[in-house]
């Protein structure tokens, strides 16, 4: 009998897990506060990260993401200061231009919030890195193409010399918050950029007044997805 229990969860459909959904890189991005010796707070922004999360809406059972981030997209808002950044004595951004980061456990702390751990790898250093997340909505995008869509916030702290950049420790801080804001998208059918075809009420609100309500889920029903939790 043994053996039929095998075939049998050998042939299990892909989407017996959570569902799969690809990172925005337009609509993800990454907030860098480190302190400048003393005087303020330095603010960089990271645009342009990728990935996959595998996650069911109001679930966390199961749910696990793999995000890569571009370092060469940091911007501390001048030149000079971007350089020095990315350069060989902290970032080095030109011999590691990749961040990534991938979940290791999920840590529920109730529908909406989570603290989900995972392996940064940063400057060729791997550290476990552990983020607080908030879920803030699922549901059909209101914009075309009505993608199905998830947003998240969430934040971190973690220590730079734990991964090697350790220069200037006179002016620039050990100590690194992050805040990152992200959306992701459905993947249909293993294509992950794939777009929904809007419905008849999804497509007469693409053409009404921008101050139109869109199509309420009665009037566009997506058993796909669970509704956005309340409050």
């Amino acid at each position: 009998m043994a053996w039929w229990l095998l075939l049998a969860l050998s042939a299990l459909p892909a989407w017996a897990g959570p569902p799969a959904w690809s990172l925005d890189p337009v609509h993800t991005r990454v907030l860098v506060a480190v302190d400048h010796a003393g005087f303020s707070t330095a603010l960089g922004t990271l645009s342009g990260a990728t990935g996959v999360l595998h996650y069911e809406p109001g679930d966390w059972a199961g749910a696990r993401v793999e995000v890569e981030i571009p370092l060469q997209r940091l911007d501390f808002g001048d030149a000079a200061w971007n350089r020095a950044v990315l350069g060989r004595g902290l970032l080095d951004a030109e011999g590691h231009p990749v961040a990534r980061f991938r979940s290791t456990r999920v840590e529920p702390v109730d529908e909406r919030h989570a603290r989900v751990a995972g392996l940064l790898q940063l400057r060729g250093v791997e550290r476990e890195v552990v983020l607080d997340v908030r879920m803030n909505a699922a549901r059909r995008h209101p914009m075309p193409p009505f993608r199905r869509t998830v947003g998240f916030s969430a934040s971190a702290a973690l220590n730079r010399s734990d991964f090697g950049v350790d220069a200037w420790p006179s002016m620039i801080g050990d100590r690194v918050e992050l805040r990152i804001e992200a959306e992701a998208t459905r993947s249909r059918g293993g294509r992950d950029d794939a777009p929904d075809a809007p419905g008849p009420a999804q497509a007469a609100d693409a053409t009404s007044s921008d101050d139109a309500s869109p199509a309420s889920p009665s009037s566009d029903p997506d058993p796909d997805l669970d509704p956005e939790p309340g409050p």
